[in-house]
């Protein structure tokens, strides 16, 4: 995907990024999380208690995906190191952040009632950096109709047939 493309893919609402991080044990383990796209990078948000959190204090290495079910199957894989910006207990110095991440996912009513509920739990700030056209950031999808699949789909998986994979 260019640029564009990505940028527009991963700005759309109430997508997951699905996070890999590598525990005490050296096992990876992978959850589900909301984020917010911001200059070249996803924020997410873990609670203090969070295991993945943990995790990445111990080693920041990360796997990230955004993926969507239906066609044209794009998606976004990222294998990079995560970077805290804040830990958790500076909830006041990016409140602001944490609300538009949530906005992404449910109305300004239920957001400034969860938020209001929620003020007490701490959170961490976490970085992702997505460093497109490195190989820490690989993207793909299916063309969609009338596109030449030349250049969409990975050489490494063959020729295509154009007919039988365009996306409706």
């Amino acid at each position: 995907m260019t640029a564009g493309e990505i940028a527009g893919f991963l700005g759309q609402r109430q997508r997951l990024v699905r996070l890999a991080t590598v525990d005490e044990g050296g096992r990876p383990r992978v959850v589900p999380a909301w984020y917010l796209p911001v200059d070249g990078a996803l924020l997410v948000t873990p609670r203090s208690q969070s295991a993945w959190l943990a995790h990445l204090e111990g080693d920041p290495r990360v796997g990230a995906v955004v993926d969507e079910d239906a066609l044209p199957y794009r998606k976004v894989v990222v294998s990079t190191d995560a970077e805290i910006l804040h830990r958790p207990g500076a909830d006041d110095a990016w409140r602001d952040v944490y609300r538009r991440l949530c906005l992404r996912y449910w109305d300004e009513d239920a957001v400034d009632t969860y938020l209001e509920s929620t003020v007490h739990i701490r959170r961490a700030l976490v970085s992702i950096p997505l460093r497109t056209g490195s190989p820490e950031v690989v993207t793909w999808r299916l063309p969609v109709a009338g596109e030449d699949p030349t250049g969409i789909w990975a050489s490494r998986y063959g020729p295509v047939r154009p007919e039988p994979y365009r996306a409706r």
